[in-house]
This record gives structure tokens, sequence and C-alpha cells, in this order.
């Protein structure tokens, strides 16, 4: 491993910022906490290059120098980088224009979300220092264990890009990485809409009418406060206590204190008596129909056709030896059976292997038959091909 730098003031910064617009490749990560708090905190940021390795410190200087890297040609990349990409934009204001992401490549080549230990010692035979799952990364100073832990999840980066980048070539799968890669970045980050909060929380499913009305307006008050005050949205008010309120309806701060689920937190004065005026509004303006489903169910006539899609897809993932979440989920099944615009089976490299055999099968162009050496084939029908 390269000698790692810390890098704790401006100057040392604006260095690191030069030597990294030579390079044509980096990797990068993160160390964040968010246990209690709605938006991730950075407590370190990584980067690698073919030799050398800095370890940047977020709480002792402005990181936003490092956007004008990110939004360049670089190629950058990430392992898991999801959660991170949303903790850079939030920092820097931008994302890895160049972004590669070695789990979702893995995923590409058979490993089923692997995390990094495992590809690092399957592909390059390095072993990774054991992680601590309850290390502080926003204590300091930093002890030399940690700096070292954090330096070696950037260290092999570049070298396992190589080697995945290589056999994607080889396979042919390097234009769907590519487009996998393009839906990552493009997917939405940051704050949630509170709108649409009320639909992670399971207790409400059995609410309905006024009820889930009054539900609905209490979970968005409660992303909104989350939002507001950087809390986690259980720590405004629980799960059981959006039920709990929505059920009730208190309009008065005894009643609310007297809800299972409502603690010391919701009753001081300025928030219980927002929530109790989300609650006064929506239990005197409930909603004409409550939505609770996002889409459509699927047509009668198509049900019995999902399960047996599944299958087939499951046993067309196993045999391209391809992680199954990557090839088509239930929900993507579901969107094309339903034949929803937006369905992502029906464009791209997923229409050509999955979307389109589908549309085969469910025109009567093809069948699924069972070969006990080969589990389930779809197969062009004989009285499809004589019409034709």
């Amino acid at each position: 491993m390269a000698e790692i730098d810390l890098i704790v003031d401006d100057a040392a910064l604006r260095r690191l910022v030069a030597i990294l617009r030579e390079q044509t490749h980096i990797a990068v990560d993160t160390e964040f906490h968010r246990e209690r708090t709605y938006f991730a905190q950075l407590a370190l940021v990584q980067i690698a290059w073919p030799g050398g390795i800095a370890l940047i410190d977020p709480l002792a200087l402005d990181i936003t120098p490092l956007a004008a890297i990110f939004d360049g040609d670089v190629r950058t990349i990430m392992h898991a980088a999801r959660q991170d990409l949303e903790v850079l934009e939030r920092s820097c204001g931008v994302i890895p224009r160049n972004l590669v992401d070695t789990q979702l490549a893995a995923g590409f080549l058979g490993y089923t979300s692997p995390s990094l230990a495992t590809l690092l010692e399957r592909e390059l035979g390095v072993a990774l220092p054991k992680a601590d799952r309850l290390t502080d990364w926003l204590q300091r100073p930093l002890t030399d264990a940690q700096l070292r832990y954090a330096a070696a999840d950037v260290a092999h980066l570049v070298e396992l890009d190589h080697r995945l980048s290589t056999r994607l070539d080889e396979q042919g799968r390097t234009a769907w990485f590519d487009e996998a890669m393009a839906e990552l970045v493009a997917e939405p980050r940051g704050a949630r809409d509170p709108q649409e909060a009320w639909r992670r929380i399971k207790e409400l499913r059995h609410l309905k009418g006024r009820d889930l009305g009054v539900a609905r307006s209490v979970a968005a008050w409660r992303e909104t406060q989350a939002i507001e005050l950087d809390l986690t949205p259980r720590f405004v008010l629980s799960d059981l206590g959006v039920v709990g309120v929505a059920v009730a309806r208190p309009t008065t701060v005894d009643e609310l204190r007297r809800i299972r689920g409502v603690d010391g937190r919701t009753l001081r004065t300025a928030i219980a008596s927002g929530l109790l005026e989300s609650v006064a509004s929506a239990a005197a303006n409930p909603p004409r129909n409550v939505v609770v489903q996002t889409h459509a169910e699927l047509p009668t006539e198509l049900r019995p056709a999902l399960p047996l899609v599944s299958a087939w897809v499951g046993q067309l993932a196993r045999d391209l030896h391809m992680e199954l979440a990557l090839l088509a989920t239930r929900a993507d099944l579901e969107a094309l059976l339903r034949g929803d615009e937006d369905a992502r089976l029906a464009t791209g490299w997923r229409a050509e292997l999955v979307g389109e055999p589908i549309r085969r099968l469910l025109g009567g162009e093809a069948a699924l038959a069972f070969e006990r050496s080969g589990g389930l084939v779809l197969e062009v029908r004989a009285d499809a091909t004589t019409a034709s």
C-alpha cells in the first residue's frame, strides 16, 4: 500500500486536486454516520490513484474543491456507491460524472451484491483488514488503525476495476454495464418526497378512509420535520406513533401525551402544535380517494404468467451467470406485463434478453418447456414458425 497522506488543511487539498487533475483513474470511498440524522454526516473521504492515497478530513476543511475533479473526465471507481453518491452530492454539489461501481460490475460477472472484501480476495487475492462496525469515524484524532482501514478500502480499487472491466469486455457485457451505471447515476438522491412518506410505514396498511388520510398527513409532517431538524424520522415520531395519532386524532397536547408511541421529543410545544395542526387539517378535509397501490394490478388473465416468467428469468440469470436483480426484478416483470410505458424491460439490452422473449411468450409465438438437463427453456412454437 502506498504512503497515506492525511489532508487537513486547504493548501494540502489544493495540492491534491492538482495531482488528481493529472490522473486517468482514481478510486473514491467515504465514511459517514447517519444513525440519528436525516442526512448522512460525512466523516472521511478516501481517494487513491496509481502511486498515492489521500484521506481528506471534511471536519477540518471544505471539500467542495473536489467537485472540479468529479465533474471532469477522470474514471472514478467506487464500490457499492449508492449511499456514497448521496453523501458526495450533498457535500460537493456533484457526483462523479465518469463513474464505475465495482459491485455493480461484479453483478454482471456472476457475483450477488459482493462485499469489497469478497471481491478483492477472489479477484486479486488481497485480504482487507477486518472492519469494526462500531468504529466512530467522527472522533478526532483518528487512530492509525482507522487510517489504515480507510485507506485499504480504496488502495486496490483501480486494479480491481481493470480486472472486472477486462472480463466484461471479454464477455461482451460492457454496454449492459454502462446502461446500468447510467441508471444508478440518474437515481434520485437527497430528501424524500414528504407526500410519499406514508408508503414506507408498514403499520399503515390496515388503515382505511379518514384514518389513512390523517396518517398520510402525519407522515408528511414527520418527514418535513425530520428534514428541517436533520433527524431520523423515527426520532421525530415513531411509526407506532403515526398510527396512534391517525386513529386517535388528538386535539390537545394532553390527548397526544396519552397515545402509545408518542414521547417527550414529540411533545415539545413547537413540534406538538405543528403535529396537532396537521391532524386537524387532515381530519377536516378527508381525501375522497386514497390510492394505496402505486401501480394498477395485473389484469386477471396475466396473473398466471407472472410465476412462469419469473421462473424462466431466474433460470436465464443462472445460465448467464448474472445477478438476477440486474436482469429483472419482480417489479420489472409486473411493469412489462402491465404494459407500463416506463417498463425497464421494454428498452435496451434487457428488452433483447428478457422483454422480447416474454412478449413472444404472451403472444403465443413461444412456449416454456422443461428439460431435465437444462431446466426451463423458452422455445419457438412449431405452429408459429409454420404460420410465418
